[in-house]
């Protein structure tokens, strides 16, 4: 006997989908404006994006974060952007990022280097990494980027398209791309960093949202069968919704655990990317019953051909 960790339930989604719109409009256009300010490089975006250096390490003694920064200024890095990660087994661990120059490039590892070492005689800074990226680089991974979302979105409608039906294939694309926006609108508005890493757990989260949309769309398709009239229609599509709500939540929440899970011990690399699939699982549940679902019914209910055929 299956296990269930809910009983039936009768939740109108689709009667709330008016003050689901308004709530998905405000993410929808917070999401725009994180595109636009990213493309023109006014957002918190990786080297990966905007080329430049980034430095990871630790002192062997303590340091403040101030005296880090002073040190860095003193050598010509002013605007360097300094985070001091704490929870590891050097306590002085340091994140260091220095943005491209068009002059110089984007060689500037072994200056820094020079430059706490001459700051910091006694206090020797040891370097665990350094990634350094051309803004040449940077504008193609941008350009890649948009073009990796662009062809997901088309797959999916592809996809969603030759299994059921044009109309659910384009409120799944509608509702994937919400999804997406929606995620680089909070980052943007929260000033958390965009990285490639960032970038593929939102892909993966338009890859779960759509496998969620899927169950829910097979159920609609199945109780679409037993209606004949016009009435009948919106009870269909929630009772659709409600069948699957425990499978839903059962299956979110065993998500949730893992990135939840890797959020607070995978270190300061994964946390960006484990929290941009916290919000993905989030809103792709979300969006899978006030969005997707939805945008079907408005379709249906300003078409008269369905009804007329019944």
């Amino acid at each position: 006997m299956p296990i269930r960790i809910i009983g039936d339930t009768n939740v109108d989604f689709i009667g709330k989908r008016k003050y689901a719109f308004l709530f998905s409009g405000a993410l929808v256009v917070l999401g725009l404006v994180a595109v636009v300010m990213m493309t023109l490089g006014r957002a918190n975006l990786g080297i990966q994006f905007t080329g430049g250096t980034l430095i990871e390490g630790y002192f062997a003694q303590t340091v403040d974060i101030g005296q880090v920064r002073q040190a860095l200024a003193s050598g010509g890095f002013g605007d360097a952007e300094i985070l001091q990660i704490t929870g590891r087994q050097q306590t002085n661990f340091f994140l260091i990022r220095i943005k491209a120059d068009p002059v110089e490039g984007t060689r500037k590892a072994q200056t820094v280097l020079d430059v706490l070492k001459q700051f910091f005689p006694d206090n020797a800074f040891h370097m665990d990494s350094v990634h350094e990226v051309g803004p040449a680089v940077g504008k193609t991974l941008q350009s890649q980027t948009r073009w990796a979302v662009i062809i997901s979105l088309l797959g999916i409608l592809v996809y969603i398209t030759i299994r059921f039906d044009f109309r659910f294939g384009v409120a799944a694309t509608i509702a994937t791309f919400h999804d997406v926006l929606a995620v680089l609108g909070i980052f943007y508005l929260l000033n958390r960093e965009v990285t490639i890493l960032v970038i593929s757990a939102v892909l993966t989260l338009a890859g779960y949202s759509l496998t969620d949309t899927v169950i829910v769309y097979d159920r609609i398709r199945e109780n679409l069968k037993k209606f004949h009239r016009k009435a009948d229609f919106m009870p269909a599509i929630n009772r659709s919704i409600n069948e699957v709500l425990g499978r839903t939540i059962m299956t979110s929440l065993t998500v949730m655990v893992v990135v939840v899970t890797l959020y607070f011990v995978g270190g300061p690399v994964l946390r960006d990317f484990s929290l941009a699939l916290i919000m993905g699982v989030i809103i792709g549940t979300y969006s899978s019953w006030f969005v997707a679902s939805p945008i079907y019914v408005e379709w249906e209910n300003r078409s008269a051909k369905r009804f007329r055929s019944a």
